[in-house]
Formats: structure tokens, C-alpha cells, sequence
């Protein structure tokens, strides 16, 4: 009868993830891929603007939140050094990235596959 309970709730979880907002760029946020994960709290970025930053995870998302590489991230990059370093502010899940992609926002990524 537990067991019962724990599928339940989970069906329920699943279904609160599709009715959430989508979480868009706000003007000083960029779209990016992780491209490398260095350890600890830091990762290495490609973002929308063509830049590669060095990043890291803030302390309330790095046990939550698991990041791998190819994964779409929102970076907020940092006020000292633009456009070398940022934070994750937020992980797309698969679903969100499907939506980012149709309002047309990773057409840069497309670009760079068919660059190379």
C-alpha cells in the first residue's frame, strides 16, 4: 500500500513540471551549453553571445540540481569580469528546452553544429 502512495505522488510531480512557467533571458542573461565540467562548483560554458565563460554553480543549486555536459543552462554573467565568468542561475529540464527551441531562442546552437 506505501509503494501505491509513491507512484502516486510522483505521477503528480511530473505533471506540476509541465504546467510551470518558462523561465526566459532576462536582458543582463544568456542561453548556454555546458561544454566541460572542471569540478568542484565549476563549469565551462558556450553561450548564445559566442563567448565560452567560466562558471559556477551556486551552493543552492550544486546538491539539487545535477549538471552534465550538453545540458542548456541560463547564465547570469558577472558585473567584474562579463564576459569570462557567470553563474548558473537555472538548468533547463528536457521539456523547457523543447519550448526554448520552438520560440526560435537556440537557433545559435544550430548554427554552431552545422559550422563545424
Amino acid at each position: 500500500m506505501h509503494a501505491l502512495k509513491l507512484v502516486s505522488i510522483m505521477g503528480k510531480k511530473k505533471s506540476s513540471v509541465d504546467e510551470k512557467e518558462l523561465r526566459l533571458p532576462a536582458e543582463d542573461e544568456v542561453l548556454g551549453i555546458i561544454i566541460q565540467m572542471l569540478g568542484y562548483d565549476r563549469v565551462k560554458v558556450k553561450c548564445a553571445d559566442g563567448k565560452v565563460r567560466l562558471c559556477r554553480i551556486p551552493g543552492k543549486m550544486k546538491k539539487r540540481v545535477w549538471m552534465r555536459m550538453g545540458d542548456i543552462v541560463l547564465v547570469g554573467p558577472w558585473d567584474f569580469q562579463p564576459d569570462k565568468r557567470g553563474d548558473i542561475l537555472y538548468r533547463y529540464e528536457h521539456g523547457e528546452v523543447r519550448k526554448l527551441e520552438e520560440k526560435g531562442l537556440l537557433d545559435w546552437l544550430k548554427e554552431e553544429e552545422t559550422a563545424y
